[in-house]
């Protein structure tokens, strides 16, 4: 073969290359751009973009700590039912993933269908019909999760807006129980009868359940956002007497504040924030069972804290259970050692970790002058420096200001510990905005 012959079929060769490319890329393009419609309607099934188109970081936009065993579910788990979890984002973005846990199953969970749209308002099962999506996991539809194991979906292209309401919906053909759940979600989500994962009427979705199942955290591909900030704590932090589908925990205000204070100009880091509050949870102390329902904060902290996408900082608002729920008088020292061991594992990680001080609590069940001079011995070390990189100081924010044991009347909830949507609102406004800046110091 002549040079120029040889020549000329390498340029043939090369040209098809490119014409299929431009073939596939155009197939591609095409299926992108289409609205996946709800396979019991007789349209064809949503498409599921692989791999992110934009650029972006990723972030978490919700989370949830998987926090026991759900009662009831040991036999059967959710067989034969479609799970439709209704979360609240605090950033939107261009893709989303999301994480599954069986971390409280006595065996495999198999689930054979899942999806992501965006609600048409906050208090409906019904989806846009045009933001529905399959969800795959190492692209297939199906996938098994191990007993104890979580597992984390494949990318998917969807538009997530921030500060709205998201669908992820499962179903699992098989018994599998019992099923892992946050019993507190202050987020009604629903249940329907055999699979109707992509149905976007919602009409089939009849009961209505106060419970997350299942999942664990939704990730975004984010412009918005350049990092996250996990909220670790307790009932306080979980929102437990906070309005229900209102989204009036602390940490929704924290993330709505941080957001309107980018928008306006203001210096400031963008982050997400997510909840990792599970109510009793202590820091020393885990519940019962194997694994434990409501782990400790030390147990759990690699997993429902560090382990979270692209942490920068973390908000610690632990230690009033560890002194209201031990029958003897909790020692102040062991709950700072504790503390302390918190915060430098996410010292080893580069992230910084600012902190509560202890909310008062006089009039509650539990309250002792006993256990309330271990507060203010706690409290007294937290706002010294010595715990936390830096202190949002909660206690001094919501306390009557004529009896500093007390909430203060309108921040009280009724139960002389938890707050009202206004208290939580008041918690919010009480961090300093620029203690997100920085990252962890090399010591403390």
């Amino acid at each position: 073969m002549t040079k120029r012959h040889g020549y000329a079929l390498l340029c043939a060769i090369i040209a098809v290359i490119v014409g299929l490319s431009t073939a596939i890329y155009v197939g591609v393009a095409a299926g992108d751009g289409s609205n996946g419609k709800n396979t019991l309607d007789g349209g064809r099934s949503p498409h599921n973009p692989a791999a992110p188109a934009s650029t972006g970081v990723w972030v978490g936009s919700w989370s949830a700590a998987p926090a026991a065993a759900e009662p009831g579910t040991e036999t059967f788990g959710m067989a034969g039912r479609s799970v439709r979890n209704v979360v609240h984002t605090s950033v939107g973005g261009t893709s989303a993933r999301i994480t599954l846990s069986n971390l409280y199953g006595q065996t495999a969970l198999t689930v054979t269908h899942a999806s992501i749209a965006v609600a048409v308002a906050s208090d409906t099962a019904a989806a846009s019909a045009d933001t529905m999506r399959r969800l795959t996991f190492g692209g297939s539809t199906a996938v098994v999760i191990p007993a104890g194991q979580q597992i984390l979906s494949d990318a998917v292209r969807i538009v997530i807006p921030e500060g709205g309401d998201v669908l992820v919906t499962t179903y699992s053909p098989s018994p599998s129980g019992p099923v892992t759940y946050h019993p507190h979600a202050r987020q009604i989500s629903y249940v329907a009868e055999g699979d109707l994962t992509e149905d976007v009427t919602g009409t089939g979705y009849t009961e209505q359940t106060p419970f997350w199942r299942y999942l664990t955290a939704l990730d975004v591909l984010s412009n918005e956002s350049d990092g996250t900030v996990v909220a670790f704590g307790d009932s306080l932090t979980d929102g437990i007497t906070s309005t229900q589908n209102a989204n009036h925990r602390w940490t929704d205000f924290l993330s709505e504040r941080l957001r309107t204070a980018i928008r306006s100009g203001q210096d400031l880091p963008r982050y997400s924030v997510v909840n990792e509050g599970i109510s009793g949870n202590q820091v020393l102390a885990d519940g019962l069972g194997r694994p434990a329902d409501n782990p400790s904060g030390l147990s759990r902290f690699s997993r429902d804290a560090l382990a979270r996408t692209n942490v920068k900082v973390v908000v610690i608002d632990l230690g009033v259970n560890d002194i209201l729920r031990n029958p003897r008088l909790a020692d102040p020292d062991k709950i700072l050692d504790g503390l302390r061991t918190l915060v430098r594992e996410a010292h080893s990680h580069g992230i910084k970790v600012i902190g509560a001080t202890l909310m008062p609590f006089q009039g509650h069940r539990g309250y002792t002058q006993a256990r309330e001079a271990v507060r203010q011995q706690i409290n007294a070390e937290i706002r010294s420096g010595r715990v936390y990189d830096a202190v949002v100081d909660f206690d001094k924010a919501i306390r009557d200001p004529y009896d500093l044991r007390r909430l203060r009347s309108d921040y009280d909830s009724g139960d002389h510990l938890h707050p009202t949507d206004k208290g939580f609102a008041r918690m919010a406004q009480t961090f300093d905005l620029e203690e997100f800046k920085g990252s962890a110091p090399a010591e403390l």
